[in-house]
């Protein structure tokens, strides 16, 4: 059983859980490159494939600017590595777009906390919010 078949057994797939693959970070499990392997490996992951609307906590919309990715804890369960970290992005505040909308369009900094789950096998990864 796969990680993905294991989850969907939980009842753990849906809107809010993604499927995306981790290769480069797989390959640096274990290795002293490890962390920064994942950084950047997070880092270039569209960001559509992040729950980061969801974890808006300011603003109401997310910018396409690019995001940053802070590795919190990182451990390894059975057939899985299961990673924790912080995501730094931006955000605004949708007014109506009216001509007289007097709402000014700053970016706000946003942080959300994901769970990352690494299959050992695949490198196929979910990416869940956490409520942090």
């Amino acid at each position: 059983m796969d990680l993905r078949d294991a989850l969907e057994a939980a009842g753990n797939t849906g809107p809010d859980t993604k499927m995306i693959r981790l290769t480069r970070s797989l390959n640096a499990w274990g290795k002293p490159e490890f962390g920064e392997v994942l950084k950047q490996e997070i880092e270039r992951i569209d960001a559509s494939a992040l729950p980061l609307q969801q974890g808006l906590a300011r603003s109401s919309y997310v910018t396409d600017r690019p995001f940053q990715a802070m590795i919190i804890a990182v451990r390894e369960e059975a057939g899985l590595i299961r990673v924790k970290a912080g995501i730094f992005y931006t955000g605004i505040i949708a007014g109506c777009s009216c001509a007289d909308d007097p709402t000014p369009i700053d970016e706000l900094n946003e942080y959300c906390v994901v769970r990352f789950d690494v299959d050992r096998t695949t490198a196929d990864a979910t990416v869940t919010l956490l409520a942090e």
